[in-house]
């Protein structure tokens, strides 16, 4: 369906973009590290259910109101700064108190949380990320003919996405979930709390400052 000579630069630049190392990934890692395998893929996957909500946005056009109106795209810039500012300060908050990065299957424990927890952090985490609202107003419109039915073949290409995100994503779970002895080194694991939450704040801040598109 729609596999025609635009789908194939699509691929390569979807792909490209998904093994580029951002937010997703630190995210992924993070609760990887936290919960284990379930938490990794469950965050991947939510992460990238969010990819079909910015894929509607962006067929409905709804994607263009944000981009010509400066007050609607930094209230979603805020929100989204604001989610990772709050997942950063808890990491560190965790780092300071001592406490590492808890990794699962170390010993035969894991630390267990609600299976909500990493499906609202991923989802959150990409809706709430105005530069993918802005990517994909920008780039989807290129694969879509004028014949074609944009909802559909939005939604279509965002299904490819993915695909394609969570390969990448669940790989790079299972690779966090055999280095789980080593990532439980007390010592190491919390300097890696510690500079996950300073990356996120990093993240976050510089999400803050980014200007509205003119």
């Amino acid at each position: 369906m729609w596999i025609d000579a635009q789908f194939w630069p699509f691929l390569v630049a979807i792909t490209l973009l998904s093994i580029t190392p951002g937010v997703d990934t630190l995210l992924v890692i993070r609760n990887t590290s936290r919960g284990g395998t379930r938490d990794g893929v469950l965050t991947s996957l939510a992460i990238c259910a969010g990819l079909f909500v910015h894929a509607t946005v962006s067929a409905l056009g709804i994607s263009l109101i944000l981009l010509q109106s400066a007050w609607a795209f930094s209230a979603l810039k805020l929100a989204g700064a604001a989610y990772l500012i709050w997942l950063g300060i808890a990491s560190l908050r965790e780092a300071r108190r001592g406490q590492g990065l808890p990794v699962a299957a170390v010993d035969g424990e894991r630390r267990r949380v609600s299976v909500w927890r990493p499906l609202r952090e991923g989802l959150l985490s990409n809706v709430l990320n105005p530069k993918t609202v802005v990517f994909y107003m920008a780039f989807l419109p290129q694969f879509i003919s004028p014949g074609d039915p944009a909802l559909a073949k939005s939604l279509w290409l965002a299904g490819v996405h993915f695909v394609i995100a969570n390969v990448w994503q669940i790989a790079v779970v299972l690779l966090v979930g055999r280095a789980g002895r080593w990532l439980a080194s007390p010592v190491l694991s919390r300097w890696l709390n510690g500079l996950t939450g300073g990356v996120l704040v990093a993240f976050g801040a510089k999400l803050a400052l980014t200007r509205a598109p003119t």
